[in-house]
């Protein structure tokens, strides 16, 4: 069975930086591109960052660009996300989720239905 826990989540105050962790198991985390999500109160889920399955190519969205580092670490089945200078407007519960790519050809997978599981989310919670 497949699980991804994610946590780290919690209220912080505008500019301060937090770290996200997502922990997987029940699959070959190797074969599969990761990516972080986020869902504010009334808004899609939208891709924040988005990792290949080697960790070798990474991509942001534009409004954390600059701010936010996607990272993993394959022997330890982790995906990680480090907020910096957050903002208002950071606030939302963020997901993480893996997409399977076994054979290493879809890079950074940046949309949600390229993916095949999902974490229970953590909220972050920016206050001014």
């Amino acid at each position: 069975q497949v699980q991804l826990k994610d946590s780290g989540g919690q209220p912080v105050q505008t500019g301060g930086s937090l770290k996200l962790s997502c922990a997987a198991s029940g699959l070959t985390f190797s074969n599969y591109a990761m990516g972080w999500f986020r869902q504010g109160p009334g808004t899609a889920r939208d891709v924040v960052a988005a990792i290949n399955r080697r960790g070798g190519s990474t991509y942001y969205a534009h409004s954390v660009n600059g701010r936010f580092t996607i990272s993993r670490d394959n022997a330890k089945n982790m995906v990680y996300l480090q907020m910096n200078d957050l903002k208002p407007d950071d606030t939302a519960v963020y997901y993480c989720a893996a997409a399977l790519d076994s054979r290493g050809t879809r890079g950074t997978v940046p949309a949600a239905p390229g993916y095949d599981y999902w974490g229970q989310g953590t909220q972050v919670t920016v206050s001014s």
